[in-house]
């Protein structure tokens, strides 16, 4: 009878192995649904005893899981996970300096600038800037005030987007993966026979991978969510956008500098069609002498013909 049950070890063991991938694709794969609980469960036989699952850490938010149960993750305050986006535009004197002073305000409260773009000052202009900011959500509106300090603000939109049901089915989906991953290494940790090993060992490699793919969009969202995300624009009065005018006098002002810019630009029209125009006049000039030139000579040959028959009509 002991012979018999030690050759019915290694069997036991791959059908618990198996049994177990099973159960555990299963469970990741409706985790979205059920909340990742563990489903599978040791039989009797098998060669690694039941084990307790402890609470894993998933990404900081306090997530658990009760021994039996889905698991839960309450996220931090009013449990809501919200990211906001934004975009701003301000008329400044001098774009490249309200840049470097609207980088030091967001790196004060403990952001960073992702992205800035110069434009150098040219003739009619002071130049512009362009800068993603990243602002901790919390300070967001104090940033947005101050910003405003540094000119005339000329447009400001925000939006939110709430991804609190995305941050809760990926603790779920992480927390089952860690689960997995558990009772994988357990089982692991006993098994004797070399095919075990390699199939155990290539289970616990995709679970890894799988793990380490959502941790890092977990990560992608709990930065979106700490960070705000503001677009400013920085321009000068020279391309701010038109407003419209309070009184006469504005009209007025408006009206001569719209004059001043048609002027302007008639100016450079007919410099740039200069050019053209006299080539085309010196054309037109040769073909005129020319026409001018041909008449004449028809003019002179006609009254020769005619004094050369009137002799033989008298005769």
């Amino acid at each position: 009878m002991t012979r018999s049950r030690l050759a019915l070890a290694p069997v036991a063991a791959v059908a618990a192995t198996l049994l177990l991938a099973g159960c555990s694709a299963g469970a990741v794969e409706s985790g979205s649904d059920s909340g990742g609980g563990w489903s599978g469960e040791f039989e009797p036989g098998m060669p690694a005893p039941d084990m307790p699952v402890t609470d894993g850490d998933l990404g900081g938010d306090g997530a658990s899981r009760d021994e039996g149960g889905p698991i839960s993750a309450p996220a931090p305050g009013d449990g809501r996970q919200v990211i906001t986006t934004g975009w701003m535009y301000l008329t400044v004197e001098a774009p490249l300096d309200a840049a470097t002073e609207a980088a030091r305000i967001t790196e004060r409260v403990g952001g960073r600038v992702d992205g800035r773009t110069e434009y150098a000052p040219r003739s009619n202009d002071a130049g512009g800037a362009e800068l993603v900011l990243r602002i901790p959500s919390a300070q967001l509106q104090p940033v947005i005030d101050e910003l405003k300090e540094l000119g005339e603000l000329e447009e400001l939109s925000l939006s939110a987007s709430d991804v609190t049901r995305e941050v809760q089915d990926l603790d779920a989906r992480i927390g089952a993966l860690e689960a997995s991953l558990d009772r994988l290494l357990a089982l692991l940790v006993q098994a004797d026979d070399i095919d075990d090993l390699i199939t155990l060992e290539s289970v616990v490699a995709d679970r890894q991978g799988q793990l380490e793919s959502l941790q890092a969009q977990r990560r992608s969202l709990a930065d979106r969510v700490s960070l705000s995300t503001l677009t400013l624009t920085l321009g000068s009065e020279a391309v701010a956008p038109p407003t419209e005018p309070g009184s006469f006098l504005d009209g007025l002002r408006q009206g001569w500098e719209a004059l001043v810019t048609f002027g302007s630009a008639a100016l450079v029209l007919t410099g740039i069609l200069l050019p053209w125009l006299a080539v085309l006049g010196m054309i037109g000039l040769i073909v005129w002498v020319s026409v001018r030139v041909a008449r004449r000579r028809r003019g002179s040959r006609a009254p020769n013909t005619t004094g050369a028959q009137q002799p033989t009509a008298q005769q």
